[in-house]
């Protein structure tokens, strides 16, 4: 059946400029880490991708390493553009990363210029594309000069493979560092892809002042802190959970003080009229240096349930101080060590 999208779209969702930039992204961004690999079902993949669509959801964000296996959710992704979205690739914006691992060998990991650019090209042809929107450096590589990594996002627009770059949990000083190589290339950096959630806060001190200095959008992954900041583990650990099986989720992440924290949470949104997961999203975007926070999604149900957080986006300064009692750290920042490499 050919797929025809709702004429009204873009009437429910928000857009935001995306730093000092032309470039609006929609206030939540779908994300295909997880979900969208061989291990899915293509049909609820593609289900869930035209709802997004539906509801104004336009930047579909992927790497190459993304499945299992590595490289299935660009592939997976690539057959739902040709079924479904060929025709609307103008009202999307696509990105991808390379910075982790991805191939056997020397040349299949990190940020030398060889990676980079052999990835990207992986990339096109997995999904099918001349270029992505947005190509991302994964992660900081203190090994190889910031120099060469961002020369490699330069080339990419040059070559134009990408319509922009963007940068991935680096620090603040390495995102200054790289918007000033970057700029002198004459390419500006657009765009930083934290992780950041009420229990992940580690780019309030400096970051994002950075990156207002710099005139560069933040998108904010996992902001339900991988599922921590919604109702599912808060009674237990349900069978098909991402904690009951082997992957990036631990189960030490649900400490006491994690869950009693993420309850007095719950009870917080139950006030506003909202799920957790809902006043969880909502509050990453109370910062508009926060472009949009990026959310997964195992069903249609889900996404949509998520996607709710748009109806009730403003705080009252007293919910903001109530919240600050129980959003703190809890250990759940996975990618700190590249941050603050």
């Amino acid at each position: 059946m050919t797929f025809v999208p709702e004429a009204s779209r873009y009437e429910r969702m928000t857009y935001n400029r995306c730093g000092r930039s032309g470039l609006l992204l929609p206030a939540i961004s779908l994300g295909l880490w997880q979900n969208f690999g061989d291990d899915r079902a293509l049909g609820t993949q593609r289900a869930i991708v035209a709802r997004a669509f539906d509801r104004g959801v336009t930047h579909f964000d992927l790497a190459n390493n993304y499945g299992p296996p590595y490289g299935s959710a660009e592939a997976n992704f690539g057959r739902i553009l040709g079924s479904d979205l060929r025709a609307y690739r103008d009202e999307l914006i696509i990105s991808t990363k390379a910075g982790y691992d991805m191939w056997p060998g020397p040349y299949g990991d990190h940020g030398s210029r060889k990676y980079l650019l052999a990835s990207l090209d992986q990339s096109l042809g997995r999904l099918g594309l001349e270029y992505v929107d947005i190509f991302y450096s994964h992660r900081v590589d203190p090994e190889t000069p910031l120099q060469e990594t961002m020369g490699a996002l330069d080339t990419a627009v040059r070559q134009g493979k990408a319509l922009y770059v963007g940068i991935s949990s680096y620090s603040a000083q390495r995102t200054r560092e790289a918007a000033a190589i970057l700029r002198g290339l004459g390419t500006p950096l657009l765009i930083h892809q934290p992780s950041y959630s009420m229990i992940n806060r580690w780019i309030e001190p400096e970051l994002l002042d950075v990156l207002a200095e710099e005139g560069i959008g933040a998108v904010a992954f996992s902001p339900l802190a991988q599922g921590l900041l919604t109702d599912r583990y808060l009674d237990g650990v349900p069978p098909d959970s991402r904690a009951a099986r082997e992957g990036t989720f631990s189960r030490e992440l649900l400490s006491g003080s994690n869950l009693a924290n993420a309850r007095a949470l719950r009870d917080i949104a139950r006030g506003r009229g909202q799920t957790l997961a809902q006043m969880a999203i909502a509050w990453t975007l109370r910062d508009p240096r926060v472009a949009s926070a990026l959310i997964g999604a195992s069903s249609v149900a889900q996404l949509d349930d998520n996607l709710s957080a748009l109806d009730q986006l403003a705080f009252e300064p007293a919910e903001l101080a109530e919240i600050d009692r129980f959003a703190v750290e809890g250990g759940v920042n996975l990618w700190a060590r590249s941050s603050t490499a």
